[in-house]
């Protein structure tokens, strides 16, 4: 089959990629290479897939690009693409409303017209939920936002869900809960601490390392999104069952480090929920799928890739 990938170049898509690529199927990469991290950086994200064949990337903004064009000959969606980091969106609320909410909305007004409906997977986000009233939450609990990021999280899903149910097209969206491993974003915890780790330097807390995450290694979130297209329409949460505190992982750090590792603890983040837990039942029994890698072995791994590429740098 022929995908059309959005945010190919991004932490989940370039995974996604390599994943649909050794399945057998052929890829229409697009990503508009923003800068919010290095744009070098992504490219090299996508080094294995760009040798392959049947991969083709197209460097372009779903804000102005023709996607009538690109979405000719393509029998499913993976979108990807997005403005990322809880953060940034209490200060720059227009770019998270034009990439995240906008540019899902030119998508599925362009999947609308194809001539047969072909369906969509769309990257959600746990921060739908906010502050959730009870862990581990489920998909039909309420999902009160606590960030503008989480916002427009949420409406894009609800703009996914509205334009394929008027058109045809068989959305779902994934929840994903706290996903790491090689390749993660540089502006990400894993990613923060592992960087200090490496170079000596405090690890960069925010809080008091109470708060806790379900962490979802890459690998199991990919498997569930390529299980996920043309599943039936509706949200799942994708959590990957380890749950741990801040603190339980800065340990855990230590223990893979081989050293202990000092901390510069800063003001919890505006915007963070306290607790983040999933219920995955509805993505287990629906996608027959489950999540396969505990923390321990999934941050020794993003610990060496790091390490890795620090040396190739």
């Amino acid at each position: 089959m022929r995908f059309l990938v959005t945010g190919a170049a991004g932490f989940i898509g370039s995974h996604v990629c390599d994943r649909l690529l050794s399945d057998g199927h052929r890829i229409l990469a697009v990503d508009c290479l923003t800068d919010y991290y290095d744009r070098e950086r992504k490219l090299a994200n996508l080094a294995a897939a760009s040798g392959a064949a049947g991969f083709e990337l197209v460097p372009a903004d779903l804000l102005s690009a023709d996607l009538d064009e690109l979405l000719s000959g393509v029998e499913g969606v993976f979108h990807l693409a997005a403005q990322p980091g809880v953060r940034g969106s209490w200060t720059d609320f227009d770019t998270y409303l034009q990439r995240n909410v906008v540019a899902t909305q030119r998508l599925m007004e362009s999947v609308g017209r194809r001539p047969v409906p072909i369906p969509v997977v769309f990257a959600s986000s746990s921060s739908v939920y906010g502050d959730a009233a009870r862990v581990p939450v489920g998909e039909d609990d309420p999902a009160y936002p606590v960030s503008p990021y989480g916002v427009t999280k949420l409406a894009s899903e609800h703009i996914a869900r509205l334009y394929g149910k008027a058109d045809g097209a068989p959305v779902v969206a994934l929840r994903y809960f706290t996903v790491y491993g090689p390749r993660q974003r540089p502006d990400m915890a894993f990613s923060r601490f592992i960087d200090a780790a490496i170079a000596g330097r405090p690890l960069p807390l925010l809080g008091d390392g109470g708060q806790s995450r379900d962490f979802t290694f890459v690998a199991d979130a990919v498997d569930a999104t390529v299980r996920a297209m043309g599943a039936t329409p509706g949200s799942y949460n994708v959590g990957g069952g380890s749950r741990a505190s801040i603190n339980e992982v800065i340990a855990l750090l230590e223990d893979i480090a081989g050293r202990p590792l000092a901390s510069e603890r800063g003001p919890a983040a505006r915007g963070d929920a306290r607790h983040t837990w999933a219920n995955t039942t509805r993505c287990r029994e629906a996608l027959g799928w489950k999540p396969t890698t505990p923390l321990a072995p999934g941050l020794t791994a993003q610990y060496e890739w790091t390490l890795s590429a620090h040396a190739a740098a």
